[in-house]
């Protein structure tokens, strides 16, 4: 689609009133006539789905009696496509292949055939995309990776050198679509890791680089984590069986086990007694604990631009039309690598 070609319409799913699945429509927009300096026009090719795309879609205050809260707000987060028009100080130009992630409560979201980005927001996070990869690996990159990059920035000062090895980290989840990227990343490290996972999955965990991995469906998983004794664990499931093993506890998930509920930080409000485990942690009478999201942090995306095809994993691709088919499968759970919607 040439810039001058826009179409007098695009096709995007929004929402206005919280309530996932019942609020999500495909609907018409009218794109953008003019932009900023900082601003830039992307042709969308592909958006990665996340949880936090249906849990933002279940936010109460959606529902409020406020009109300004109940304007049409686009989905999606990951994506990567085209520059089609460019600001005079977006350091990008018509034809830039991008990927990244955009984060504001509001928009702009990523499931559009056609989005203004503002380059210069703190919501968004982009950088050119890696030759190597296709447009559908691209957008499944930027929130797991960033997510599993922070984990393991988090957990690096409690890494004990000593013999041959240089620290022993226990992912929970290694074949979720962040533990993959967080085993990786902890092996480029020198790191032994130990991971857990469905038996299904142990050979494509084993295949990540984890040394020794448990099978939750057979085994404990709180006995053969203290059995590994690692430096930190990384939990990227959820559930308490592991705390208190290490010194160090970092959870992308926290206490909750409904995927449709926002995850976070956000959980200290609705969780007491994580926030107890964060202040005694934070107070040095029991080991650290955080529950996070990932930090905004252009230099580690910029790490994602050295993967190889063969280091990034997509679950399935769905067409833009079968976007709730799509978000269906992520609600469930249970995948292998990221779920992507292919906009043609």
């Amino acid at each position: 689609m040439a810039s001058s070609d826009l179409p007098v319409t695009i096709k995007a799913w929004t929402y206005t009133h919280s309530g996932y699945p019942q609020c999500l429509q495909q609907t018409d927009q009218t794109p953008k006539a003019s932009f900023c300096p900082t601003e830039i026009l992307v042709q969308m090719h592909a958006i990665a789905l996340n949880p936090v795309d249906i849990q933002l879609m279940n936010l109460a205050i959606w529902s409020l009696p406020l009109p300004a809260l109940h304007q049409p707000k686009t989905i999606g987060c990951d994506f990567a496509g085209t520059v089609l028009r460019a600001g005079s100080e977006a350091q990008y130009t018509a034809g830039d292949e991008v990927f990244g992630v955009s984060m504001a409560p509001r928009g702009p979201g990523c499931a559009a055939e056609v989005v203004v980005l503002d380059t210069g927001s703190a919501h968004l996070m982009i950088a050119k995309k890696p030759p190597q990869l296709s447009f559908v690996q691209a957008a499944s990159l930027p929130v797991v990776f960033m997510t599993a990059r922070t984990t393991i920035a988090l957990v690096e000062e409690y890494m004990r050198v000593g013999g041959a090895s240089l620290g022993r980290v226990a992912v929970l989840g290694g074949s979720t679509s962040c533990g993959m990227y967080a085993i990786r990343l902890a092996r480029q490290r020198g790191w032994d890791v130990l991971s857990t996972c469905s038996g299904k999955n142990v050979e494509f965990v084993k295949g990540l680089g984890a040394g020794e991995v448990i099978d939750y469906t057979k085994d404990s998983v709180p006995d053969g984590v203290r059995a590994f004794a690692p430096d930190a664990v990384i939990d990227c499931v959820g559930g308490s069986d592991c705390i208190g093993i290490t010194r160090r506890y970092v959870t992308i998930v926290g206490d909750k086990t409904d995927r449709t509920l926002i995850g976070g930080s956000m959980l200290y409000l609705t969780h007491p007694r994580m926030l107890v485990r964060w202040v005694l942690g934070w107070l040095g009478v029991l080991g650290r604990y955080d529950c996070i999201i990932f930090e905004k942090n252009v230099t580690w995306l910029a790490e994602a631009v050295e993967l190889r095809p063969e280091e990034v994993t997509v679950d399935s691709v769905f067409a833009f039309s079968d976007m709730k088919k799509a978000l269906e499968k992520v609600a469930r759970g249970n995948v292998r690598g990221k779920v992507v919607v292919e906009i043609k």
